[in-house]
């Protein structure tokens, strides 16, 4: 069941390739430098680019841009949580003002904007897959003395587009040694979030299974939704918190507990932090809080903590943890399972 999950999630998170395009669009920096390449997109402060005569995708600080042009359709997102689609043109700027950006909609109609107001650009087309986003990071370690092995494998991709977007997670983590049983666990998320009219404001839908060895869950299944707002959405940082309701429904190991299939229903809330340094790290947490409404003083958590290093290119290091806790877990049964875990990353799309 485990091997057909992983591989099945494995072929549908790598299954997102990147097709080359012309390499038309124009950049001119503060200090006259002239760029041709293919603009992939705009995420924590960073421009992405590609051009023929650089192996790889470049990285351009975006606050020393000065011009851009780009026939390439485009989702811009700004700081108050407007969402535009277009093609990018520079506004013609004099005495000293601020560059602006202008988004081509249709033909006949330009947004304006500021360019430190826009926070994220993804480059959109009309063919399905390159519209996405995504990761794939593995790590393994292996000790002699008492023939411990650990690995972990994870990945994730987003495909967004101007008022929604959509995205799933995929990790995994084994830990075998000599005299002790071997520990697993197996984790699926899947997310969908809409913009609401107000800025800022959204709309979300949560999914999570999990497998762990350690609470001797067989499979935990989380459905959840509810309304959240972005407290902070800059070039440098993106916080944003969640509230709603959840229904949860665990299966233990059978041959381990008397009880049942557990159903719980339960209030939710949800935060997520990012934290962006130009082109050299990135912080992504998330933390959720589960009051159980059907179960009272019954409490669920998770976390997610990953922290990035970019080594060239992109390729990445990154240390990760993640924790699952239940303040009243079936009797005998471990209330938590925690770990740590890093290695080697590889992103594709505008990442």
């Amino acid at each position: 069941m485990n091997v057909r999950a992983f591989i099945l999630c494995s072929a549908l998170l790598l299954a997102a390739p990147v097709f080359a395009r012309d390499k038309t669009d124009v950049l001119v920096m503060k200090n006259g430098d002239h760029l041709t390449g293919e603009v992939k997109g705009l995420d924590g402060g960073v421009l992405y680019v590609s051009m023929d005569y650089i192996l790889g995708t470049s990285s351009v600080q975006w606050s020393k841009v000065d011009h851009l042009e780009s026939k390439q359709l485009f989702l811009v997102k700004t700081e108050d949580g407007s969402v535009y689609t277009g093609r990018l043109s520079t506004a013609e700027n004099t005495g000293g003002r601020p560059v602006r950006i202008e988004v081509a909609e249709t033909p006949g109609q330009k947004v304006t904007i500021d360019r430190a107001q826009i926070v994220q650009m993804d480059e959109t087309s009309e063919k399905f897959w390159q519209r996405f986003n995504g990761s794939i990071n593995s790590g393994i370690s292996y000790s002699k003395g008492n023939q411990a092995t650990q690995y972990n494998l994870s990945s994730d991709v987003e495909y967004p587009r101007e008022r929604w977007s959509a995205g799933a997670n995929y990790s995994s983590s084994l830990a075998s040694s000599t005299g002790a049983n071997v520990s697993t666990r197996n984790s699926l998320g899947l997310n969908y979030l809409r913009l609401l009219r107000w800025n800022n404001w959204f709309y979300a839908g949560l999914g999570n299974f999990l497998q762990s060895s350690e609470q001797n869950i067989r499979l935990q299944s989380n459905l959840g939704g509810g309304i959240g707002r972005y407290l902070k959405n800059s070039n440098h940082a993106s916080i944003s918190v969640l509230g709603g309701f959840a229904w949860q429904n665990t299966n233990y190991h059978q041959s381990e507990v008397a009880q049942g299939p557990q159903n719980v229903a339960a209030a939710m809330i949800a935060a997520n932090a990012k934290l962006f340094r130009f082109n050299k790290t990135n912080l992504d947490v998330t933390a959720s809080v589960f009051p159980a409404v059907s179960a009272p003083g019954r409490v669920f958590a998770n976390t997610n903590a990953s922290y990035y290093i970019k080594i060239f290119s992109n390729l990445t290091w990154n240390i990760s943890f993640y924790g699952n806790w239940d303040n009243q877990p079936p009797a005998h049964f471990s209330g938590s399972d925690y770990g740590t875990s890093s290695g080697l990353g590889w992103t594709f799309g505008n990442r």
